[in-house]
This record gives structure tokens, sequence and C-alpha cells, in this order.
């Protein structure tokens, strides 16, 4: 029997090579806590020159829930909710953390897990008054749950609707190296964080042990964020780890060509389920293929790959999300294509 294949997410190995390389290299070397190190100092220097921000803050935190509920917890005021797809990670897999800490998500159902303005006008419309919560932000991700990647023209459209009723934007880039190495891409790193109040550069799902690196583009927003962090559990006390790991993922562009790796390999994936004559949920545009197969099919792929069942489109047909990574191999690919040849 074949090893098992996992398709499940793009964070089940340790690291890339050149973080561990990277962490080794600073074996016997002593740091200060919490962030405070010339390490995490580089770091944060190297993205802002990446995003060209100047005038931003950046933040490294561990994990991109606890960057979600941290930022958006952050922002709003206790009467104020947040508007998101109803695809969107804070909805859908946060176990809701965001309702948690006192403000509401408030969804839009959406064909391809982008959001649009009209999206935004409908649910400011429906919330009139004092009697219902406030509207202040809008959460997506690039790209999104759904693997689609939001051109620049359409993150433009967003951030008209939000300063025509005076909302945050906020971009949870957990896969934005995905987006920035998709063939859909037609924007900068730049461009986007222009655009923003606050966005994040994934590192967990891109090659890093873990970590992720908020952007905060709004200088009203910055006062007292390290306290926030603190408060909710995301001040790491040996931050330097985030430090000197994003200083390894930005050298000679790792981030991208990792990203671009995952994509070809879900391309390919793409591309070959589609000549065996498969639907898919969406088309592919980063490192996400959700193929849609018969009931008959799940416990045999299930006993040799693993995978999320995405949803179930009809009676006799479910829709599985695979998840590509820099590790996944071309001969892992050619194995899922004989295990679903019909």
């Amino acid at each position: 029997m074949k090893p098992r294949i996992n398709l499940m997410n793009d964070y089940n190995y340790v690291a890339h090579p050149a973080i561990l390389t990277a962490l080794a290299d600073q074996q016997g070397e002593r740091f200060t806590g919490y962030g405070t190190d010339g390490k995490t100092d580089q770091a944060k220097a190297a993205i802002l020159e990446l995003f060209q921000t100047p005038g931003a803050e950046v933040h490294f935190i561990p994990a991109g829930t606890l960057t979600n509920l941290i930022t958006i917890s952050a922002f709003l005021r206790p009467h104020e909710a947040v508007i998101a797809p109803a695809t969107g990670h804070i909805f859908m897999h946060e176990t809701g953390a965001i309702e948690a800490s006192g403000h509401k998500v408030l969804t839009a159902a959406t064909d391809d897990g982008k959001l649009r303005p009209d999206d935004i006008i409908s649910l400011v419309a429906a919330h009139t008054d004092e009697h219902m919560v406030k509207p202040r932000m809008v959460y997506i991700s690039q790209t999104t749950e759904c693997g689609s990647v939001y051109t620049l023209a359409e993150l433009a459209a967003l951030r008209q609707a939000c300063n025509q009723y005076k909302l945050l934007l906020f971009i949870d880039g957990a896969r934005l190296a995905c987006a920035a190495t998709s063939s859909s891409c037609d924007f900068s790193l730049p461009q986007m964080a222009q655009l923003a109040d606050a966005i994040y550069l994934g590192g967990t799902k891109d090659g890093m042990l873990f970590g992720e690196a908020l952007v905060i583009c709004n200088p009203l927003l910055q006062d007292d964020f390290r306290f926030l962090i603190k408060q909710r559990g995301g001040l790491f006390a040996k931050g330097f780890l985030m430090g000197i790991q994003f200083l390894a993922l930005l050298e000679d562009d790792l981030y991208l060509k990792l990203a671009a790796e995952a994509n070809a390999r879900a391309a390919s994936l793409y591309e070959g389920l589609t000549q065996l004559g498969y639907d898919f949920e969406y088309v592919t545009e980063s490192n996400l293929v959700i193929p849609i197969i018969n009931n008959d099919q799940l416990a045999g792929l299930q006993e040799q790959i693993d995978f999320e069942i995405w949803g179930y489109p009809s009676a006799n047909a479910i829709a599985i999300r695979f998840v590509t990574t820099w590790q996944t191999t071309a001969a892992e690919i050619q194995t899922v294509f004989e295990l679903m040849t019909r």
C-alpha cells in the first residue's frame, strides 16, 4: 500500500529547511523577550519595506485565528460588528472566537467566496439604528477560503464602499503569498496595503513553523496594540523565533517561491481531474482544489488521502477540498489521479 497523501491543509509539515537552518544558526544566542530583540526589529523593517508602508506598525502573532481575534476585537467598539462572506474563516472555522469577544459577524452568501460592494451596502442598510449592532469593519481573506483571488479592481471597489459607509477594511493574508503568485494576480502587496486599514502576511501556511505578520496601515488604529495582544494571550515570550523565521522567509523571495510551488501542484491537480471528467465547486486560482465526487467514492479516497469535506451540492455529490503545499509531489498528484479514475 502506498503512503497516505496529506492534502488536508497547507501546514502539515514542520518547516522549510531554510527556516530550520535560520533557527539553528541562532543556537547559543541570547535574546530579549516578547519581540523586543534586534532580529525582530530587522524582520519588521523588512515587512515594512515589502509592503512599502513606512508609517505602519508590524506585529508578529503566532497564529491566524489569534491574529483575527486580536485585530477585530481591538479595532471595534463593543456595539460594532464585522461584515464577512459566509465562507469567511472568522465565521466558518474559528469556533465563534469573534462572537466570543462580543462582536457579531454579519455574513453575505457568495458564489465564489468573494465579498462585493452590494453585499456591504445590503448589510449596512439592514442595520438601521441602536437596536441593532453597527457594521464597522469589512473582513476578507486573500486568497478566499474557496481559493479565489480578489483582483485589484475588486479590492478598490470594496475600499470605495468602505469609505462610503465609514468602515474599516481588514485583509486576512494567511494565504497572501499564494494570492500574490496566482495566475489571477494583478496587484502588488503595496497596492493591497494602500487599500487596507490592516493586512497580514501569513507564515504558518507558507513554510514557517508558525507566525503571521500583521501590518496596521491606519495610524489611528495603532495606539496600545501591544497591550491588546498581551491581553488576548498573543504576545509570544520567544517572539524572536518569529523574527528569525520571517527574515529567512523573505530572503530571496522564498515566501513567493514556496507559494508558487503550491499553486503549481494545485493547477496540475485541477487540470488532471478536469481531464478525468470531474466538476468543481470553484475554479482553481491558488492552492485549493475542490472537486465534486459521488458518495460511493468517499470511503475509498479517505483510506488513502487526507482531505476536508467541503459540502454536499446534491444528494449523491460531495465537494471535497484538496490543499497543496510546496511539499506536495508530482508522484502524489499522480496517485490521486489513479485513485480518482472512474
